[in-house]
C-alpha cells in the first residue's frame, strides 16, 4: 500500500521516486517556534549587553547551528553559561505556553499524509520545549517516531540525526523524503543522502537553497504535491 501509494505520487515530481517515509523537522515547519527562540535568546543576550539581529539568529542557529553565546564579551565559564541558557529556556516555555503555536496546514496536511506514508519528526528541540509545544497541536498521534536533540550526538547541519531516524524506520535513503525550512536542516539531509523539500520560513526567506530538491511556499503545497490538487481542501472564502 505504502509502494503503491508513494509510485503515484512520485512519478510526477521526482522521477518515478516513491516515496515511503516522510521526515519532516519541527520549528519553522510543524511549529511556529522559531521566532518565539530567537526572542528568548534575544532577551537573555540583551541582560549581558549583545544586541542580537534577526541576521545574526539566522546566521549563527539557522545556517551554521553555532549558537550565540560566544558573543558575549569578558571571561564566561560553564557556570554562567549554564545560567544563560537556564533563562533562555524558562523563557522560551512561557512563550510557548502563551499561545497557539501550530503553523497554518499542518493538521490536515500531517492527517493526510499519515493515512498513506510513515511519518518521523527530526527536530533539534529538546525534549521538555518539544512535548510543551505539541501539548495542543494533536499532531503526535500521526507519528511513527519522534526524534528529539536527546537522541543523539551531534545536532543539525551534521547528518546524524537523519541517518538515525533512516536506521530506526528501516527504510532505505532513497525512499525517504525530508521536509525543511531552513540551510542547516537542508545541510544535514542532503548530507545524509536524503530529498530534501525546503519551505522556507519568515526567518529563512532569504536562505541559500541550492541544493534543495524543491523550494515551496507551504504544506498545503506539500500535500498537494504528493498527493494531488484535491489533497488540501480550499479553504472556504471570508
Amino acid at each position: 500500500m505504502l509502494e503503491a501509494a508513494g509510485a503515484a505520487a512520485g512519478a510526477g515530481h521526482d522521477g518515478g521516486v516513491t516515496f515511503q517515509a516522510i521526515l519532516f523537522d519541527n520549528d519553522g515547519v510543524l511549529v511556529d517556534t522559531e521566532r518565539l527562540y530567537l526572542q528568548a535568546t534575544r532577551e537573555v543576550l540583551a541582560g549581558a549587553g549583545v544586541t542580537l539581529s534577526d541576521a545574526d539568529y539566522v546566521e549563527l542557529f539557522l545556517r551554521t547551528g553555532r549558537g550565540a553565546w560566544h558573543l558575549i564579551e569578558g571571561a564566561v565559564d560553564e557556570a554562567a553559561l549554564a545560567a544563560f541558557r537556564a533563562a533562555r529556556d524558562r523563557r522560551y516555555q512561557e512563550l510557548i505556553a502563551a499561545g497557539d503555536v501550530l503553523i497554518a496546514g499542518a493538521s490536515a496536511c500531517v492527517a493526510r499524509l499519515a493515512r498513506l506514508y510513515r511519518l518521523a519528526i527530526v527536530t533539534s528541540s529538546d525534549p521538555a520545549p518539544f512535548a510543551l509545544a505539541h501539548a495542543r497541536t494533536e499532531l503526535l498521534r500521526h507519528f511513527e517516531l519522534v526524534l528529539t536533540r536527546d537522541h543523539y550526538h551531534h545536532s543539525k547541519p551534521d547528518p546524524e540525526p537523519y541517518l538515525t531516524a533512516v536506521q530506526r524506520l528501516g527504510v532505505s535513503p532513497e525512499r525517504c523524503l525530508v521536509i525543511e525550512d531552513s540551510e542547516r536542516g537542508l545541510r544535514a539531509a542532503k548530507a545524509a543522502g536524503l530529498t530534501c523539500w525546503v519551505i522556507p520560513s519568515p526567518l529563512t526567506r532569504g536562505g541559500h537553497f541550492d541544493e534543495a530538491d524543491a523550494v515551496l511556499g507551504d504544506l498545503a503545497a506539500v500535500a498537494e504535491r504528493l498527493l494531488g490538487p484535491s489533497a488540501i481542501p480550499a479553504r472556504p472564502p471570508g
